[in-house]
């Protein structure tokens, strides 16, 4: 089944955004691929707003099937957990409030679907993207390669979670 996948990579300072259309065992196709910025010198919650705006003016334009958000993990600066944790929000709230469905997924969920390794580096991962997407240059900055890996892992890998997590639901309410 043919799906539009918008990802989002969360972050404070740029928040990249990439669409893919596609389904399993298909060849994939960019859509459009971009970054929301906000200057650090900003107050975070004009920061926030700027990048609100953004991802819901990309919903609005692009009205996709699903968003795959990557899932906020712990790292040493806790400020840049904060961020991104924030921006995940407004990610998670502007889909909910279009009844799209949302689809978290780790950093290295995304870089295992696209390169087979999730611990590849940035540049293995943009690699991969470009030749996923068949693009003639690599997407710049490296958030807007990374939104389009986790779109791409949400059609290959979101819709056997959704099967496998209705199967356990439905068990559930066997037992």
């Amino acid at each position: 089944m043919q799906m539009r996948v918008l990802g989002i990579d969360p972050g404070l300072t740029r928040c990249g955004l990439g669409l893919v259309e596609g389904s399993v065992g298909r060849p994939l196709t960019l859509v459009d691929v971009g970054v929301v910025r906000s200057g650090a010198g900003l107050p975070v919650e004009e920061r926030l707003r700027i990048i609100d705006a953004g991802i819901e003016e990309w919903l609005d334009r692009h009205a996709p099937d699903r968003v795959a958000v990557e899932r906020v993990f712990s790292q040493q600066n806790v400020s840049t957990v904060m961020g991104t944790a924030q921006v995940s929000g407004l990610a998670l709230v502007a889909a909910a409030r279009r009844g799209i469905p949302v689809a978290l997924h780790t950093p290295s969920e995304a870089k295992a679907a696209v390169t087979g390794n999730g611990r590849a580096d940035k540049d293995q991962v943009g690699a991969m993207v470009t030749r996923l997407l068949r693009l003639p240059a690599r997407p710049k900055p490296a958030d807007a390669a990374d939104a389009l890996a986790l779109a791409i892992c949400n059609i290959w890998r979101g819709g056997a979670q959704e099967r496998l997590a209705a199967a356990v639901a439905q068990e559930r309410r066997r037992s």
